[in-house]
């Protein structure tokens, strides 16, 4: 009998589904809308019927699938319980139990960056690597950290958020998260953009920065330029970032880092703007790390759910 796993990735507009078989062959995967209204109560059933009816299409019974895996933003535990996910409306719940009740086939669930990172690892730019950090860098900075295969949770689910570290103490804006000084403001695409255009206010440097749109797109295209300005932001960037992650490697001590999002379109050569300032302060132990960019874009999410239920309930 052929087995197959359901991967979901819920987001903020879009939950995006796949169907794999399980040796990890994507098959077929679409996205519905995440509908936020009234609490997110009505997210969970839109993704069970639309799993129901994949199956009828599909002509697969319950019996051949090994189970349904979720990432989804905000800290989640172990047990599938999810502790607050304010961009869908969610409170404290479990979503291991809620799912399953409807489904009547085994639940995993998991914060969706760490299950991004659990995804690259498995089919992605982390491939061979069974210790790893994934850094995500969009809008914000998420992070998942993965040691001997297995995802870093925590108590509540809120391991690896990388973003949030500590790396500024003279910062007076507020991260999204409420404290100041945190990494997301200095190495997202959103904090790229703030350090360039801190630098244009503060100098008259010439720059092809000048007089057009600023972006993390656009600083690394200067970049590209040899741009005296956007070298001095990809430079400031790759310090935050690059200490930052020395320090988590001295704690989880990776075999490969892997740099994903939106602003990774940019290339290797974000890669060369981190790597000497990892390899300048991380202890020796940990030096010899393989640099990668991530490979999955935007399917990194369902792989790594239905990797995750693989790993759980095989």
């Amino acid at each position: 009998m052929s087995q197959y796993v359901f991967g979901v990735d819920i987001g903020g507009t879009t939950v995006k589904l796949g169907l794999f078989r399980a040796q990890g062959d994507l098959l077929d995967k679409w996205e519905i809308p995440t509908r936020t209204e009234e609490s997110g109560s009505k997210i969970l059933p839109d993704i069970a019927a639309d799993i129901q009816k994949k199956m009828e299409e599909k002509q697969i019974s319950a019996k051949e699938i090994v189970g349904v895996g979720i990432g989804a933003p905000g800290p989640i535990d172990s047990q599938g319980v999810v502790h607050r996910a304010v961009n869908l409306g969610w409170g404290v719940f479990s979503i291991k139990d809620t799912l399953e009740e409807i489904l009547k086939i085994p639940v995993m669930a998991g914060n969706d960056a760490n299950v991004a990172a659990l995804g690259e690892m498995w089919k992605g730019g982390g491939q061979g690597s069974n210790d790893l950090i994934v850094v995500t860098l969009g809008t914000g900075v998420g992070g998942g950290i993965i040691v001997d295969g297995k995802m870093l949770t925590g108590a509540t689910g809120a391991g690896g958020e990388i973003g949030h570290i500590h790396v500024e103490d003279g910062e007076t804006q507020e991260c999204g998260c409420g404290n100041k000084g945190c990494l997301e403001q200095y190495a997202s695409a959103t904090g790229v953009t703030r350090l360039a255009k801190q630098k244009l206010e503060g100098s008259s440097k010439e720059s092809i920065l000048r007089g057009g749109e600023v972006s993390a797109k656009t600083v690394f295209d200067a970049v590209k330029a040899k741009d005296s300005l956007a070298l001095e932001v990809a430079e400031e960037f790759g310090r935050y970032l690059g200490n930052c992650l020395a320090s988590i490697a001295c704690v989880v001590n990776p075999e490969a880092i892997v740099i994903g999002g939106g602003v990774s379109k940019a290339g290797e050569i974000l890669i060369d703007f981190i790597k000497p300032h990892y390899e300048k302060n991380v202890f020796h132990g940990s030096r010899d790390v393989k640099f990668s960019l991530a490979t999955l874009g935007n399917d990194a999410g369902i792989y790594g759910a239905a990797k995750l239920v693989l790993d759980t309930c095989n």
